[in-house]
């Protein structure tokens, strides 16, 4: 066998043995051999999909120890305890350590006693850790959330861009650069920055066929969001997502009210509180966070059972991470999202007051223009969704709200005409409260000081509703047809794209505004058990998750990382007799096995 053959066939015993699994899945194989052979690699490949086995597994194989950049010290540790947990000689260096711990950490490094070492991107640019990696021996360079490099992401972060140092200091090395997220404009910029245009280019699809995709427009976010957890996710893990602060504490001491575990997650409470929560919600089983949107990168919870929007994100791409972070371990979840025409308002009032150039606005205003066409579908959702990233469904997806629940549409042109119209002879200097009351004949002082009660559009929009009226400038603004002002008012203007319209030239058709809960919360999210447990066996189940408690909790780590609920109900599909049988269970590795197999095994007899 040649050393390429010599080194697959390591790199799949590892898998097996070490790992637990029968074989590579997708790409991985491909990868992994690329970057055990000294070869670059750029990897897209969507959450869940086994991005960490691409560099974990090289490093075992490769001489010397894997250096992971890594942006979060929640995450380091996160991953370091699930590699711990495999035998494995995982460390981290961050700031969160005493100078002893990063000494100890150091000799570790240069004594060949590390597989693998997680340091943030700053901390990798420091003269001192690049001196300490000078005289290390050094299997791979691995690049996680390489998106961040990018400037045209969303999680841009300045420091990735030092990065390319490791290319030029150590050209032998290999490196290999991963992320879920990127459009073809950020990955180019991904390979500019990082020096990998030569690399080899790995695109896995951007499918998560487990997660089900529902976006409304309730009158009440909050309620429908209830009615939805009730209907969906009782005692389950899942992340809330908001714009601001102030509506991330109230959310949460509102879930709270209404008799939810759950916790807050900004950027403004004290670093130990944000410790605390993200380390509840790893370990929790039914812990909701709502968070803005500094919560979640890399986060490997495999169990989250929903994420919910209660605002709309800033692009695709934001959107499609944070709901990601749903069903990693490929077991049914939703994404549901609730937003309305201030959120539209807001989020263009915010780009255009921004400090970024022109050419960064007109980028970001693309983004949310792509944002808003998702929300306001009438189609398949995730076929457009996948589109974005250049990815083709070939038939509609069947587990997306439009799929299971297609969405009625109005001709909206006359009514379009009318709000138009309003906006024009009330002079473009209003906000959409004031032009309903007009467009309703609702008088006021207000009203008739500026004699817009005598205007030819006062009292001409009585056949529809308040809220008739505020989706449709929700949907004449994601349409393009009407702009916000920036004087921080909300006053709406015509475009140029509206001149049609108003001529007569030009129709339109618009999704029915949903009543009540949403669109979709009960039809199209039913509620389903995430493991397809026969009713005989639910004891065990519950029996064999009181027993991956006891042991996580002995060891201070997530239930996960002892078992993930998949390797539990593969346990309950074989039900092993002794150790030769659980090793064919899938993530039960020879460690894990020598660890916690007999004590399974016990339950599993118990129950037979």
């Amino acid at each position: 066998m040649t050393q390429a053959g010599n080194m697959s066939q390591q790199a799949l015993d590892i898998l097996q043995t070490i790992y637990g699994y029968d074989q590579f899945r997708g790409q991985q194989h491909e990868i992994v051999n690329t970057v055990i052979q000294g070869d670059d690699a750029l990897v897209l490949m969507p959450t869940g999909g086994g991005k960490s086995l691409c560099y974990q597994v090289p490093s075992l194989v490769r001489s010397g120890t894997g250096i992971v950049v890594s942006p979060l010290i929640a995450l380091m540790q996160d991953q370091v305890d699930a590699l711990n947990a495999l035998n494995l000689r995982a460390a981290f260096i961050n700031s969160s350590m005493d100078f002893g711990e990063v000494a100890s950490t150091e000799q570790a490094l240069l004594s060949g006693d590390l597989d693998m070492l997680y340091v943030a991107p700053e901390r990798l640019l420091m003269p001192r850790m690049l001196a300490l990696l000078d005289a290390a021996d050094i299997a791979l360079f691995a690049i996680d959330e390489a998106h961040c490099v990018s400037q045209w992401g969303h999680d841009f972060r300045k420091e990735y861009m030092g990065l390319s140092i490791l290319s030029e200091r150590f050209p032998n090395v290999p490196r290999i650069a991963l992320t879920a997220t990127a459009d073809e404009r950020t990955r180019v910029e991904i390979a500019n920055n990082l020096q990998l245009t030569k690399a080899a280019h790995f695109v896995s699809s951007f499918d998560r066929p487990n997660i089900r995709y529902t976006v409304g427009e309730p009158q009440n976010a909050k309620e429908a969001m209830l009615a939805f957890l009730d209907a969906n996710h009782v005692d389950e893990a899942g992340i809330v997502y908001c714009l601001s602060r102030k509506k991330v504490e109230q959310t949460a001491q509102w879930l709270n009210d209404n008799g939810r575990n759950a916790v807050a997650y900004h950027a403004g409470l004290p670093a130990s509180t944000r410790e605390l929560n993200q380390k509840r919600f790893l370990r929790e089983d039914a812990l909701i966070v709502v968070a803005t949107i500094a919560f979640g990168m890399g986060i490997d919870k495999p169990d989250v059972r929903f994420v919910v929007h209660l605002n709309l994100p800033k692009s695709i791409e934001a959107y499609y991470q944070e709901t990601g972070r749903a069903g990693r371990d490929g077991l049914p979840s939703n994404a549901w999202m609730a937003y309305g025409l201030q959120d539209v308002i807001n989020l263009r009032s915010m780009m255009a007051q921004s400090d970024a150039d022109e050419q960064h606005k007109r980028v970001e205003n693309q983004k949310l223009e792509t944002m808003l066409g998702l929300a306001e579908l009438t189609t398949c959702r995730r076929q457009s969704l996948l589109s974005y990233f250049g990815d083709v469904l070939d038939e509609p997806c069947g587990n997306c709200d439009n799929c299971l629940d297609p969405p009625q549409t109005w001709d909206a042109t006359d009514a379009s005409r009318k709000a138009l119209s309003c906006v024009y002879r009330t002079g473009q200097r209003f906000g959409v409260t004031y032009l309903v009351d007009v467009l309703l004949g609702k008088s006021s002082e207000r009203i008739e000081r500026f004699g817009h009660d005598k205007q030819s559009t006062f009292g001409i929009g009585t056949d529809l509703s308040a809220n008739d009226w505020r989706n449709l400038f929700r949907q004449l603004i994601a349409r393009g047809l009407l702009t916000v002002d920036v004087d921080g008012h909300g006053s709406v203007m015509l475009t140029e794209e509206s001149r049609p319209v108003l001529r007569g030239e030009q129709t339109l058709h618009f999704r029915k505004s949903s009543k009540g809960t949403g669109k979709g919360s009960h039809k199209s999210a039913r509620k389903r058990a995430p493991i397809n447990i026969n009713d005989s066996d639910q004891p065990l189940w519950e029996a064999l998750r009181v027993l991956r408690k006891q042991i996580s909790d002995m060891a201070g780590v997530p239930a996960y990382i002892v078992f993930n609920d998949n390797t539990l109900a593969d346990m309950i599909a074989l039900k092993p007799r002794n150790s030769g049988e659980m090793a064919n269970v899938s993530g039960v590795g020879s460690h894990k096995l020598e660890q916690y197999g007999d004590e399974f095994l016990e339950v599993i007899r118990e129950h037979s």
